[in-house]
């Protein structure tokens, strides 16, 4: 006697397509879309002539150490000295050291930021 072969039944694609829809639709409308605190940056011109009267603040940015005027301090310190040493209108040149990455930089610009009255130049290589 001869076998009888079932025969396969086709798989439908449409119930597989309607399960990934709505996987994504739950996904997409479970997740959270935070934003981010924003950091406000303006490009100054090389070339810019600068007044010579102008307080000036020089901080050198590393890794693990921050220099104000070449006193050594915390990022959390910054701003207590900036406030009781700072004039209005103060310049704050900032020096990154090679090993610096864009977090470290972030976190010093929001504090700076956090200061009224400071102009910040970054400091290129």
């Amino acid at each position: 006697m001869a076998r009888l072969r079932k025969r396969r039944r086709r798989l439908s694609m449409t119930s597989l397509i309607d399960v990934i829809f709505l996987l994504l639709l739950f996904f997409m409308l479970s997740s959270t879309f935070s934003k981010f605190a924003e950091v406000e940056l303006v490009a100054a011109q090389g070339n810019a002539a600068t007044p010579t009267d102008v307080s000036r603040a020089f901080l050198q940015l590393a890794s693990d150490t921050v220099r104000l005027n070449g006193d050594i301090t915390t990022l959390d310190n910054v701003a207590a000295l900036l406030r009781a040493q700072a004039k209005p209108g103060t310049e704050v040149l900032v020096s990154l050291q090679n090993d610096i990455n864009a977090q470290r930089l972030t976190d010093l610009l929001v504090v700076l930021g956090s200061l009224p009255d400071l102009s910040v130049t970054v400091l290129g290589s």
